[in-house]
């Protein structure tokens, strides 16, 4: 994508000036500024399609629109009292990047906290968080989360704000090309060996909510850094990059490798310091859905971890 090519928001359009397009033999303006867009630009070629068709693309003298912000109603219920509690760390017209908090869900699993809400219900979920923070504001946005952390792990995630941005962040997911970094307090002196678990990850048969290392497993790779070793406490602090995507990843493959996550009883692990496991995402790096452009987006340590390392210590 050329990131050097003008494009501002106008209300519910995005105009771009492309410079002069010339079609080719038996084609429109409106088909070369088309066929710009998807081979040059980058631009979705699902969303195009359907902006075509319902009018939603414009040339004007060397300008181009295309009508990406309309507005959307979100399908969460927007919880304002949550709301408050939201961090939000990275924000443009297409992206937007909150802080998780441990023990929150990313969206609802059909509990409550849906479109409809019922009284008592459990606490909000990030989505409705998000909604609120839209509604709060007065826009119409219906913001899509690009990935998930688990329940109990904190850090920062990634929401499409429109459906240009979803299908550009969308895809980018699906090339490996959103960087996700993290780190975690474990049991036991990791060793500075440790670089690479490379190993599949399939469910656990035995329990529901467990994954496990399986030969017959989906292929699942976490690169390590030692950071510290707490040689007086059993455990190290490790630095983790995410080369796929899987269920549990980082907590498998550390139990696997014989150091499970400080908190997490799920996979071995002792609560004596920590009700939940020990993870928080550090750092988030997706590419922008219009320009291409690396952003590089970081989630500081919630106070929770920052206490534990100082008792390691």
């Amino acid at each position: 994508m050329n990131a050097r090519i003008s494009a501002v928001r106008r209300g519910e359009w995005l105009e771009l000036m492309p410079g002069k397009l010339v079609p080719a033999e038996g084609q429109d303006r409106l088909t070369a500024a088309l066929a710009w867009l998807e081979g040059s630009y980058g631009a979705p070629p699902k969303l195009l399609r359907r902006l075509q068709a319902e009018g939603g693309v414009k040339l004007a003298g060397d300008r181009l629109r295309l009508r990406v912000f309309p507005p959307r109603e979100s399908g969460f219920a927007p919880l304002e009292a949550e709301a408050e509690q939201l961090a939000v760390l990275y924000e443009d017209d297409f992206s937007l990047v909150v802080h998780k908090p441990a023990g929150v869900k990313v969206h609802p699993d059909g509990s409550g906290t849906g479109a409809a809400a019922k009284p008592g219900a459990p606490r909000a979920t990030l989505a409705n968080m998000v909604a609120a923070l839209y509604a709060g504001r007065g826009e119409a946005v219906a913001a899509a989360h690009i990935h998930r952390l688990d329940d109990f792990t904190s850090g920062p995630v990634l929401f499409a704000k429109n459906e240009y941005a979803q299908l550009k962040l969308d895809e980018a997911m699906s090339r490996k090309v959103i960087g996700r970094t993290y780190i975690a307090f474990v049991h036991g002196i990791v060793s500075p060996e440790l670089q690479v678990i490379d190993q599949p990850i399939g469910r656990d048969r035995h329990h529901n909510q467990r994954r496990r290392v399986s030969p017959t497993g989906k292929p699942a790779l976490t690169r390590v850094e030692l950071v510290e070793v707490y040689p007086a406490h059993g455990a190290s602090l490790v630095r983790l990059t995410l080369e796929t995507g899987r269920t549990h990843q980082i907590r498998v493959h550390l139990s696997a490798a014989g150091h499970p996550l400080i908190g997490d009883a799920l996979y071995g692990g002792s609560t004596a310091r920590l009700p939940n496991q020990a993870l928080h995402g550090e750092r988030l790096a997706f590419p922008d859905p219009l320009t291409g452009e690396t952003v590089e987006v970081e989630d500081p340590w919630p106070d929770g971890l920052q206490k534990l390392r100082a008792k390691l210590r």
